[in-house]
């Protein structure tokens, strides 16, 4: 009882303490900090992995300098900061903004970049393939959206350092999307919806003709058209087959490689 009272007395000391001012406030030790040391001190922090420190630091570099260069550069580290802490909404925020802000900045192409590596490597969803969710469910907007991004960045800044491999994770994204639909068919062709099998098939290939991905989808079609009473339509898909793949894994038993869309894994 007589603890209990103690403490109860203590709080009250503190509450009318607090009210009077009695209590030291919390000291920002950037208060008085240039651009140049604030920006200094956030690289740092961003170089050491951290992330949460070295926003802070870079907001508080836009906020008190809002119209210097280190500003543009702030928020440029800003994204690249939610974006190695794992943050996306936030990192494509940041990477959008300054986007909209500063259309002609020098290194604009560095932003359209970072926004499509944070779809990029946004696994939760489209290359999820190994987990048991229902394949028809996932969402292939993430993979959408770095496409887009890096084919902005292809076509506006053609001599940016960072084109050749946005080029390439764009082919990836192609072959992996085509993948997608195929694993869609599969999974109908798997369950008797044939319809379904061969309308998600027929997408795959009319969409994504170069992707490795549509050997399968063809063989889909046969087999799906075959399932349901088709054979013209079956005998159509395979010549398809037979003439785009010639040596195709369906017809000669081989064992199949992995495609090149793995090569980012």
């Amino acid at each position: 009882m007589q603890k209990r009272s103690l403490k109860s007395a203590a709080i009250a000391l503190a509450l009318v303490l607090s009210s009077c001012g009695f209590l030291p406030e919390k000291i920002d030790e950037t208060r008085d900090w240039s651009a140049s040391r604030l920006y200094s001190e956030a690289r740092d922090e961003l170089a050491s992995g951290n992330y949460e420190k070295a926003i802070q630091h870079f907001e508080k570099l836009e906020s008190r300098y809002p119209f210097g260069t280190y500003a543009q550069q702030a928020q440029m580290e800003i994204a690249y900061a939610h974006y190695r802490q794992g943050e996306q909404p936030e990192a494509l925020a940041a990477a959008d903004r300054f986007i909209k802000l500063h259309p002609n900045h020098p290194h604009v192409d560095y932003m359209y970049y970072l926004r499509g590596l944070i779809n990029f490597n946004d696994r939760g969803g489209l290359f999820d393939f190994l987990g048991r969710q229902d394949p028809s469910e996932r969402d292939p907007k993430a993979a959408h959206d770095a496409f887009e991004s890096f084919r902005q960045l292809a076509e506006r800044f053609p001599a940016s350092a960072y084109t050749p491999d946005a080029i390439a994770r764009m082919k990836y994204l192609v072959n992996a999307l085509a993948q997608h639909q195929v694993h869609v068919a599969n999974y109908y062709y798997r369950r008797g919806a044939y319809v379904a099998a061969a309308n998600r098939a027929q997408y795959a290939v009319s969409e994504y003709r170069d992707a490795p991905a549509i050997e399968e989808a063809l063989y889909i079609m046969m087999k799906s058209y075959d399932a349901m009473g088709m054979p013209e339509l079956s005998k159509d898909a395979e010549r398809v087959l037979r003439a785009t793949f010639p040596n195709s894994e369906f017809f000669t038993g081989g064992r199949r490689e992995k495609s090149a869309w793995w090569k980012f894994w």
